[in-house]
Protein backbone atom coordinates (compact mmCIF):
# COMPACT_ATOMS: atom_id res chain seq x y z
CA UNK A 1 0.00 0.00 0.00
CA UNK A 2 1.42 3.61 -0.69
CA UNK A 3 1.20 5.38 2.13
CA UNK A 4 2.74 8.73 3.03
CA UNK A 5 3.24 9.38 7.01
CA UNK A 6 3.64 11.95 8.42
CA UNK A 7 6.95 10.64 10.24
CA UNK A 8 7.97 7.56 11.72
CA UNK A 9 8.27 8.72 15.30
CA UNK A 10 4.37 8.98 15.03
CA UNK A 11 4.04 5.20 14.98
CA UNK A 12 2.61 3.86 18.17
CA UNK A 13 4.07 1.17 20.45
CA UNK A 14 3.05 -2.03 21.01
CA UNK A 15 0.00 -3.49 19.30
CA UNK A 16 -1.53 -1.34 16.30
CA UNK A 17 -4.22 0.40 16.51
CA UNK A 18 -7.35 -0.47 14.88
CA UNK A 19 -7.89 1.42 11.37
CA UNK A 20 -10.05 4.02 9.73
CA UNK A 21 -9.93 4.55 6.15
CA UNK A 22 -11.28 7.98 4.81
CA UNK A 23 -12.45 7.89 1.33
CA UNK A 24 -12.11 11.94 -0.37
CA UNK A 25 -10.58 11.40 -3.92
CA UNK A 26 -11.26 14.43 -5.53
CA UNK A 27 -9.50 17.77 -5.66
CA UNK A 28 -7.61 20.23 -3.55
CA UNK A 29 -10.70 22.69 -2.91
CA UNK A 30 -12.90 18.95 -2.23
CA UNK A 31 -10.05 18.22 0.35
CA UNK A 32 -9.95 21.46 2.56
CA UNK A 33 -14.07 21.38 2.88
CA UNK A 34 -13.80 17.87 4.36
CA UNK A 35 -11.29 19.07 6.61
CA UNK A 36 -14.38 19.90 9.78
CA UNK A 37 -15.54 16.29 8.98
CA UNK A 38 -12.05 15.13 9.22
CA UNK A 39 -11.53 16.58 12.68
CA UNK A 40 -14.51 15.39 13.93
CA UNK A 41 -13.78 12.25 12.87
CA UNK A 42 -9.94 12.32 14.48
CA UNK A 43 -12.10 13.31 17.62
CA UNK A 44 -14.58 10.88 17.74
CA UNK A 45 -12.06 7.87 16.90
CA UNK A 46 -9.01 8.72 19.02
CA UNK A 47 -7.64 5.38 19.48
CA UNK A 48 -7.72 4.61 15.54
CA UNK A 49 -5.44 5.17 13.28
CA UNK A 50 -6.63 7.40 10.47
CA UNK A 51 -5.93 6.73 7.07
CA UNK A 52 -7.48 9.52 4.24
CA UNK A 53 -7.61 7.91 0.98
CA UNK A 54 -6.44 11.14 -1.56
CA UNK A 55 -4.91 11.85 -4.30
CA UNK A 56 -0.70 11.76 -3.06
CA UNK A 57 -0.23 14.92 -4.41
CA UNK A 58 -2.83 16.77 -1.87
CA UNK A 59 -1.28 14.61 1.04
CA UNK A 60 1.48 17.60 2.58
CA UNK A 61 -2.09 19.87 2.68
CA UNK A 62 -3.76 16.68 4.56
CA UNK A 63 -1.21 15.97 7.05
CA UNK A 64 -1.20 19.97 7.83
CA UNK A 65 -5.10 19.39 8.67
CA UNK A 66 -3.58 17.38 11.85
CA UNK A 67 -6.36 15.45 11.32
CA UNK A 68 -4.81 12.31 10.05
CA UNK A 69 -2.02 9.85 10.40
CA UNK A 70 -1.27 8.99 6.95
CA UNK A 71 -3.10 9.65 3.89
CA UNK A 72 -2.70 6.67 0.63
CA UNK A 73 -3.18 7.23 -2.91
CA UNK A 74 -6.76 7.47 -4.45
CA UNK A 75 -7.43 9.39 -7.87
CA UNK A 76 -11.53 9.01 -8.77
CA UNK A 77 -13.28 6.08 -8.12
CA UNK A 78 -11.51 3.65 -10.72
CA UNK A 79 -9.63 0.53 -9.50
CA UNK A 80 -9.25 -0.76 -6.41
CA UNK A 81 -7.69 1.46 -3.47
CA UNK A 82 -4.88 0.88 -2.37
CA UNK A 83 -5.09 -1.14 0.95
CA UNK A 84 -3.05 -4.33 1.73
CA UNK A 85 -3.80 -4.62 5.64
CA UNK A 86 -6.30 -6.26 7.60
CA UNK A 87 -9.97 -4.62 6.87
CA UNK A 88 -10.39 -1.34 8.71
CA UNK A 89 -12.34 -1.44 11.37
CA UNK A 90 -14.08 1.59 10.41
CA UNK A 91 -14.70 2.81 6.33
CA UNK A 92 -15.42 6.67 5.84
CA UNK A 93 -16.81 7.98 3.03
CA UNK A 94 -16.44 11.56 2.41
CA UNK A 95 -16.42 11.19 -1.46
CA UNK A 96 -19.92 10.87 -2.33
CA UNK A 97 -23.33 9.67 -2.27
CA UNK A 98 -23.50 6.82 -5.18
CA UNK A 99 -23.04 3.50 -4.98
CA UNK A 100 -19.69 3.54 -7.14
CA UNK A 101 -18.00 4.80 -3.91
CA UNK A 102 -19.29 2.70 -1.49
CA UNK A 103 -18.97 -0.61 -3.00
CA UNK A 104 -15.36 0.78 -3.49
CA UNK A 105 -14.92 0.73 0.67
CA UNK A 106 -17.52 -1.98 1.30
CA UNK A 107 -15.55 -4.25 -0.75
CA UNK A 108 -12.70 -3.64 1.92
CA UNK A 109 -14.87 -5.30 4.27
CA UNK A 110 -14.47 -2.65 6.96
CA UNK A 111 -15.98 -3.47 10.43
CA UNK A 112 -18.31 -0.56 10.17
CA UNK A 113 -19.44 1.51 7.18
CA UNK A 114 -20.18 5.48 7.70
CA UNK A 115 -22.02 6.79 4.53
CA UNK A 116 -24.66 8.44 3.27
CA UNK A 117 -27.33 6.43 2.22
CA UNK A 118 -27.81 4.47 -0.72
CA UNK A 119 -30.46 1.84 -1.70
CA UNK A 120 -29.03 0.12 -4.61
CA UNK A 121 -25.56 0.11 -2.78
CA UNK A 122 -27.38 -1.14 0.15
CA UNK A 123 -26.02 0.78 2.52
CA UNK A 124 -28.43 3.09 5.27
CA UNK A 125 -27.43 6.27 6.54
CA UNK A 126 -28.65 9.77 6.85
CA UNK A 127 -30.43 11.72 3.68
CA UNK A 128 -28.44 12.69 0.80
CA UNK A 129 -29.48 16.75 0.69
CA UNK A 130 -28.17 17.34 -2.67
CA UNK A 131 -28.75 21.59 -2.19
CA UNK A 132 -26.79 21.33 1.79
CA UNK A 133 -22.97 23.52 1.68
CA UNK A 134 -20.11 21.15 1.52
CA UNK A 135 -18.82 21.22 4.96
CA UNK A 136 -22.03 20.97 6.24
CA UNK A 137 -22.81 17.71 4.73
CA UNK A 138 -19.99 15.72 5.96
CA UNK A 139 -20.33 17.46 9.79
CA UNK A 140 -24.03 16.22 9.31
CA UNK A 141 -22.95 12.93 8.13
CA UNK A 142 -20.19 12.40 11.34
CA UNK A 143 -22.53 13.56 13.62
CA UNK A 144 -25.32 10.86 12.28
CA UNK A 145 -23.15 8.79 14.04
CA UNK A 146 -20.85 9.43 15.91
CA UNK A 147 -20.48 13.34 17.07
CA UNK A 148 -20.73 16.70 16.56
CA UNK A 149 -18.27 18.75 14.45
CA UNK A 150 -17.86 22.27 13.62
CA UNK A 151 -18.30 23.27 9.56
CA UNK A 152 -16.24 26.18 10.07
CA UNK A 153 -13.10 24.78 12.08
CA UNK A 154 -11.00 25.14 8.76
CA UNK A 155 -7.71 26.63 10.06
CA UNK A 156 -4.81 24.62 8.76
CA UNK A 157 -1.23 24.57 10.19
CA UNK A 158 1.13 26.88 8.91
CA UNK A 159 4.16 24.73 6.54
CA UNK A 160 7.46 25.10 7.28
CA UNK A 161 8.32 25.91 3.63
CA UNK A 162 8.64 30.24 3.26
CA UNK A 163 6.35 32.39 1.35
CA UNK A 164 8.09 32.84 -2.17
CA UNK A 165 6.15 36.70 -2.18
CA UNK A 166 5.46 37.96 1.20
CA UNK A 167 2.45 40.08 1.45
CA UNK A 168 1.62 39.87 -1.97
CA UNK A 169 -1.87 39.78 -3.34
CA UNK A 170 -2.50 36.69 -4.97
CA UNK A 171 -4.04 36.13 -8.39
CA UNK A 172 -5.36 33.01 -9.56
CA UNK A 173 -7.00 32.92 -12.89
CA UNK A 174 -7.46 29.24 -13.26
CA UNK A 175 -9.62 26.15 -12.32
CA UNK A 176 -10.23 22.85 -13.35
CA UNK A 177 -12.75 23.67 -15.82
CA UNK A 178 -13.35 26.78 -18.09
CA UNK A 179 -17.33 26.88 -17.04
CA UNK A 180 -15.11 28.33 -13.62
CA UNK A 181 -13.24 30.51 -15.18
CA UNK A 182 -13.53 34.59 -14.99
CA UNK A 183 -12.17 35.97 -18.70
CA UNK A 184 -8.24 36.47 -17.95
CA UNK A 185 -8.68 39.85 -19.65
CA UNK A 186 -10.68 40.65 -16.69
CA UNK A 187 -8.45 39.55 -13.83
CA UNK A 188 -5.52 41.38 -15.70
CA UNK A 189 -7.73 44.87 -15.30
CA UNK A 190 -7.89 43.74 -11.67
CA UNK A 191 -4.27 42.95 -11.14
CA UNK A 192 -3.18 46.38 -13.01
CA UNK A 193 -5.75 48.12 -10.95
CA UNK A 194 -4.17 46.34 -7.70
CA UNK A 195 -0.44 47.36 -8.94
CA UNK A 196 -1.16 50.62 -9.97
CA UNK A 197 -2.49 51.01 -5.87
CA UNK A 198 1.19 50.02 -4.86
CA UNK A 199 0.59 46.30 -4.19
CA UNK A 200 2.70 43.57 -5.52
CA UNK A 201 0.97 40.94 -7.47
CA UNK A 202 1.96 37.28 -8.12
CA UNK A 203 0.21 35.32 -10.45
CA UNK A 204 -0.40 31.32 -9.28
CA UNK A 205 -1.66 27.93 -11.25
CA UNK A 206 -0.34 24.82 -12.49
CA UNK A 207 2.00 23.98 -14.81
CA UNK A 208 -0.83 23.73 -17.76
CA UNK A 209 -1.72 27.21 -16.78
CA UNK A 210 1.33 28.97 -16.94
CA UNK A 211 0.37 30.41 -20.31
CA UNK A 212 -2.97 31.43 -18.86
CA UNK A 213 -0.98 33.24 -16.10
CA UNK A 214 1.27 34.59 -18.83
CA UNK A 215 -1.41 36.37 -20.73
CA UNK A 216 -2.52 37.67 -17.71
CA UNK A 217 0.91 39.09 -17.02
CA UNK A 218 1.31 40.37 -20.09
CA UNK A 219 -2.20 42.24 -19.94
CA UNK A 220 -1.54 43.36 -16.46
CA UNK A 221 1.84 44.74 -17.48
CA UNK A 222 3.84 42.55 -14.39
CA UNK A 223 7.22 41.51 -14.67
CA UNK A 224 8.18 37.96 -16.04
CA UNK A 225 9.32 36.64 -12.36
CA UNK A 226 6.34 37.56 -10.62
CA UNK A 227 4.21 34.69 -12.32
CA UNK A 228 4.44 31.67 -10.02
CA UNK A 229 2.51 29.45 -12.39
CA UNK A 230 3.97 26.02 -12.30
CA UNK A 231 6.73 26.66 -10.24
CA UNK A 232 5.70 26.25 -6.63
CA UNK A 233 5.02 22.99 -4.75
CA UNK A 234 1.74 22.63 -2.92
CA UNK A 235 3.27 23.66 0.47
CA UNK A 236 4.82 26.50 -1.25
CA UNK A 237 1.60 27.66 -2.70
CA UNK A 238 0.06 27.34 0.68
CA UNK A 239 2.94 29.48 2.55
CA UNK A 240 2.39 31.98 -0.26
CA UNK A 241 -1.61 32.13 0.56
CA UNK A 242 -0.66 32.24 4.12
CA UNK A 243 1.16 35.15 4.03
CA UNK A 244 -0.90 36.61 1.34
CA UNK A 245 -2.32 40.63 1.67
CA UNK A 246 -5.16 39.40 -0.43
CA UNK A 247 -6.28 36.14 -2.76
CA UNK A 248 -8.45 36.68 -5.92
CA UNK A 249 -9.73 33.65 -7.79
CA UNK A 250 -12.94 31.65 -8.95
CA UNK A 251 -13.83 29.25 -7.30
CA UNK A 252 -11.17 26.80 -7.08
CA UNK A 253 -8.81 25.01 -4.78
CA UNK A 254 -6.84 28.32 -4.00
CA UNK A 255 -9.77 30.10 -2.80
CA UNK A 256 -10.21 27.31 -0.07
CA UNK A 257 -6.63 28.27 1.12
CA UNK A 258 -7.47 30.91 1.17
CA UNK A 259 -9.95 30.49 3.74
CA UNK A 260 -8.11 27.77 5.66
CA UNK A 261 -5.51 30.42 6.32
CA UNK A 262 -8.02 33.36 7.18
CA UNK A 263 -6.63 35.53 4.56
CA UNK A 264 -8.71 38.48 2.83
CA UNK A 265 -10.27 37.16 -0.58
CA UNK A 266 -12.48 37.74 -3.48
CA UNK A 267 -13.99 34.29 -5.26
CA UNK A 268 -16.11 34.92 -8.25
CA UNK A 269 -18.76 32.46 -8.14
CA UNK A 270 -19.99 30.09 -11.02
CA UNK A 271 -21.60 27.27 -11.56
CA UNK A 272 -21.44 25.95 -8.26
CA UNK A 273 -23.26 28.91 -5.73
CA UNK A 274 -21.55 30.21 -2.82
CA UNK A 275 -24.29 28.68 -0.52
CA UNK A 276 -22.94 25.15 -1.52
CA UNK A 277 -19.18 26.19 -1.48
CA UNK A 278 -18.56 29.64 0.16
CA UNK A 279 -16.45 30.99 2.85
CA UNK A 280 -17.46 30.86 5.94
CA UNK A 281 -18.74 34.33 6.99
CA UNK A 282 -17.39 37.12 8.54
CA UNK A 283 -16.28 39.96 6.36
CA UNK A 284 -12.53 39.17 4.92
CA UNK A 285 -14.07 36.93 2.53
CA UNK A 286 -16.04 38.30 -0.98
CA UNK A 287 -17.96 36.36 -2.84
CA UNK A 288 -19.32 37.73 -6.13
CA UNK A 289 -21.97 36.15 -7.70
CA UNK A 290 -24.22 36.48 -10.33
CA UNK A 291 -26.55 33.49 -9.95
CA UNK A 292 -30.01 32.80 -9.24
CA UNK A 293 -30.36 31.45 -5.80
CA UNK A 294 -34.08 30.19 -6.52
CA UNK A 295 -32.70 28.97 -9.88
CA UNK A 296 -31.66 24.97 -9.05
CA UNK A 297 -27.78 24.82 -9.45
CA UNK A 298 -27.37 22.68 -13.21
CA UNK A 299 -24.37 20.64 -11.74
CA UNK A 300 -23.68 19.51 -15.67
CA UNK A 301 -22.21 23.24 -15.98
CA UNK A 302 -19.13 22.54 -14.06
CA UNK A 303 -17.81 20.61 -16.77
CA UNK A 304 -18.60 22.88 -19.74
CA UNK A 305 -16.07 24.53 -22.11
CA UNK A 306 -17.02 28.42 -21.61
CA UNK A 307 -17.37 30.42 -18.62
CA UNK A 308 -20.65 30.60 -17.08
CA UNK A 309 -23.13 33.53 -18.40
CA UNK A 310 -23.07 34.20 -14.43
CA UNK A 311 -19.51 34.57 -14.21
CA UNK A 312 -19.38 37.03 -17.85
CA UNK A 313 -21.89 39.17 -16.21
CA UNK A 314 -19.34 39.98 -13.64
CA UNK A 315 -17.44 43.40 -14.27
CA UNK A 316 -14.36 44.41 -13.31
CA UNK A 317 -15.16 47.15 -10.90
CA UNK A 318 -17.26 44.84 -9.19
CA UNK A 319 -14.14 42.39 -8.13
CA UNK A 320 -12.24 45.87 -7.63
CA UNK A 321 -14.94 47.13 -5.30
CA UNK A 322 -14.84 43.14 -3.24
CA UNK A 323 -11.23 43.77 -3.78
CA UNK A 324 -11.18 47.17 -1.63
CA UNK A 325 -13.72 45.75 0.97
CA UNK A 326 -11.90 42.49 1.48
CA UNK A 327 -8.19 44.52 2.33
CA UNK A 328 -10.36 46.87 4.58
CA UNK A 329 -11.66 43.85 6.71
Amino acid sequence: MAVIEPSAESAPPGTPRPSALVLRALGLGDLLTAVPALRGLRRALPGHRLVLATPDALAPVALLSGAVDATTDARGLDGPLAWDGPPPAVAVNLHGSGPQSHQLLASLRPGRLLAFANTAAGVEGPAWEPAEHERVRWCRLVASQLEPCEPDDLVLARPDAGSPAPGAVVVHPGAAYASRRWPVERFAEVAATLRAAGHRIVVTGSAGERGLAERLAAGAGLPADDVLAGSTSLLELAALVADAALVVSGDTGIAHLAFAYERPSVTVFGPAPPARWGPPPPGRHVVVWHGDPDDPWREGDVFGASPVPELLDVAVPEVLDAAKRALRA
